[in-house]
């Protein structure tokens, strides 16, 4: 964890859920899923919930709205961010939010185009405010899943969360 900001609350009080978005992965098979979770007990964070659910829009919607309405504090997804006809996440992720966090999928995007180049721009990772919580839609590919957290999120989850309760914005 960072200890860059003054402004941090400590990994025991913050609450992360992961939601995986594919229409074939099982908890076997969710390398992304897998490694956040991994990552987020590592980090001494707690896990509140972790779900796999098929790339349809209505069940993409009432699970976010399940875990917004959650004690967690931050939801970390996966999949369903490129442009292909199955990708709905950042459609109703945006519909979600009421603060948007822009520079996050910039960054995720530069940091991307380090190593995946030009296809860094199939990516609409997204991130910002909504009732309930801060959201962080990732792509479902275990390297951009570690690209996100070692790049931006890890040092970042603490300060985030002290950001969401300064003015109790959890529950706006």
């Amino acid at each position: 964890m960072s200890t860059n900001h003054k402004n941090q609350i400590s990994a025991k009080h913050i609450n992360i859920a992961i939601l995986s978005i594919s229409d074939s992965r099982t908890l076997a098979s969710d390398k992304s899923g897998n490694y956040l979770e991994q990552e987020i007990l590592a980090n001494k964070y707690q896990l509140t919930e972790r779900l796999i659910i098929k790339d349809d829009s209505e069940e993409i919607k009432i699970s976010f709205q399940k875990l917004l309405a959650s004690k967690a504090q931050i939801i970390i997804s996966t999949g369903g961010t490129g442009i292909s006809g199955r990708d709905n996440t950042i459609a109703i992720v945006n519909s979600l939010i009421q603060k948007p966090l822009p520079g996050f999928g910039e960054l995720f995007r530069m940091l991307s185009y380090k190593e995946i180049k030009g296809a860094a721009m199939f990516s609409r990772a997204t991130a910002g405010l909504a009732k309930g919580g801060l959201i962080f839609a990732l792509p479902g590919s275990l390297n951009a899943v570690k690209t996100a957290w070692k790049g931006l999120l890890e040092d970042e989850i603490s300060h985030l969360v002290f950001e969401l309760n300064k003015h109790d914005q959890k529950y706006r």
